[in-house]
């Protein structure tokens, strides 16, 4: 890198306080994380609380993942243009205010507002940590920097379900909102005296017209997925919004590629570095998150156990992340393997933890636990070696964008593996009754004998087994495309 193209506070020795500065910025994102996942299990008590109907508590969930997702990519051009310290600090205010009015709220419409606003800092937080990391660490550093932060991701799903039933068995539901703001002060001033500024040196103009199409395409395709499995996929509710996406999307890359200055530089698609780290991470979080959405459902109606047992039996997957992350294993197994070859093991270890799940649920939790261990041990190398090769095939400039990009690929992914393998569960479970209802407490509620009870049981496990084989098998194919891709690139001297 060249005096000319290092952007102001890109340093290449590394920032003197950068280990510090990883801890604010994880501090930062963890409160979006923690999020993301406490808000289930307040679900029953704000059903009873605020009188929330079933749609009332999906908008409640969706309305911040819709604004979120669609944000991404105009989150991180923002922090391009306009300063990364900036837009950090920007995130953990709009993300605290949201919270204080998400925790005082006394009706379901000002929570879904309140839920969108949160939504709007948690797309600005999530694009400027990581790019901010990418800022303070040399290169040799990058790797162990980023999984450190993959790390954190990992901890705030398993934490966010345990912290959410603490606070609820103690304290009123505003609480799990309540609880961002001293964290959110924290990570603010941290920031403030800690963090420093980087921005693009070019200055570029505001795409502001990209910025749009990006924003309403993202938005009516996460919304035609998370409409999918409740309304059928060729409903005039999925079918319209999927149909605004694919123009409107459409019209953004025309755009893109017809301007000077566009947010997203289409010529990125054509570095098989990039377009191998993205496949691979499309389908990465395509298997992992719709076969851990449904994991939840294995243990708690095939294996038998509560919510927060449940989500205490979950939590090796984090914790072997975390440990390997943390100690700086996975970074050292990178280093020695090579990006293409660490993706590509990583993530066939994680389709073997899937296959497990899948096949071993005779065997109670321990064949659910080796699953589980497999999934942390491939997710802790390959995930982190994702988000650098995406990171690292984008300029340094355009840091904000590329986290934007990781981002929207993650929340695209996911959505869909969680539709799409929903789908596998409910049409195998469908045809393995033979009462009216679909869903398993309604099969349940409805079967007339113990024998009968047992059938709808086993066909739901068996539904399970068939979706999370589907994930284990996109996981795999994924690991495969990522790998050759990222091979060839390296052949090419690209990476």
């Amino acid at each position: 890198m060249t005096a000319s193209t290092t952007a102001p506070g890109t340093v290449t020795q590394g920032h003197p306080q950068r280990w510090l500065i990883l801890g604010v910025i994880c501090l930062a994102q963890l409160t979006v994380l923690l999020d993301n996942t406490i808000l289930n299990v307040a679900i029953p008590s704000l059903t009873r609380e605020l009188g929330a109907e079933t749609s009332d508590i999906q908008w409640m969930i969706n309305a911040y993942s819709l604004v979120q997702s669609g944000l991404l990519l105009t989150a991180g051009s923002a922090a391009d243009r306009y300063g990364r310290k900036k837009m950090l600090a920007a995130g953990l205010v709009l993300f605290g205010l949201g919270s204080l009015v998400a925790g005082l709220a006394d009706s379901t419409a000002q929570l879904i507002a309140a839920r969108a606003g949160m939504g709007v800092g948690g797309a600005l937080l999530m694009t400027t940590t990581l790019a901010v990391a990418m800022q303070i660490f040399a290169p040799e550093e990058q790797p162990r920097a980023i999984g450190i932060w993959a790390a954190v991701n990992s901890l705030g799903f398993a934490t966010g379900p345990l912290l959410g039933g603490f606070m609820l068995n103690h304290f009123w539901w505003g609480a799990i909102f309540l609880i961002n703001l001293p964290v959110a002060a924290l990570a603010l001033l941290a920031v403030v005296a800690l963090v420093p500024e980087s921005k693009n040196p070019q200055g570029n103009r505001p795409d502001l017209l990209g910025a749009l199409l990006s924003t309403i395409g993202m938005t009516s395709l996460v919304f035609a997925i998370i409409s999918g499995p409740e309304h059928g996929w060729t409903s005039g509710r999925v079918l319209t919004p999927a149909a605004v996406a694919v123009v409107v999307l459409a019209a953004f890359a025309w755009w893109e590629n017809r301007i000077p200055h566009p947010m997203l530089d289409m010529h990125f698609f054509r570095d098989r570095r990039f377009t191998g780290a993205v496949a691979g991470a499309l389908l990465i979080t395509f298997g992992m998150g719709g076969s851990l959405f449904l994991l939840t459902q294995h243990m708690q109606f095939v294996l038998g156990y509560g919510p927060l047992e449940a989500g205490l039996r979950t939590a090796p997957l984090a914790l072997m992340i975390v440990a390997l992350n943390f100690t700086g294993l996975s970074a050292k197994w990178s280093a020695r393997l090579g990006t293409p070859l660490s993706i590509g093991l990583g993530m066939a270890v994680m389709a073997a933890g899937l296959a497990s799940i899948a096949t071993l649920t005779d065997h109670g939790y321990p064949g659910t636990l080796l699953g589980l261990v497999l999934i942390g041990a491939g997710a802790a190398v390959a995930s982190p070696a994702m988000a650098h090769a995406i990171m690292s095939a984008i300029p340094p400039e355009k840091a904000g964008v590329g986290a934007g990009i990781n981002g929207t690929v993650a929340e695209f992914g996911q959505g869909l593996g969680v539709a799409v393998l929903g789908a596998v569960l409910n049409s195998r479970f469908a045809a393995g009754i033979s009462v009216a209802a679909v869903s398993l407490p309604g099969a349940l509620a409805q079967a007339g004998s113990g024998s009968e009870r047992a059938r709808i049981t086993e066909a739901f496990a068996s539904g399970l087994e068939s979706s999370q084989l589907v994930g284990a098998v996109a996981v795999l194919l994924g690991g495969v495309v990522a790998g050759v891709l990222l091979r060839r690139a390296e052949r090419d001297g690209v990476a």
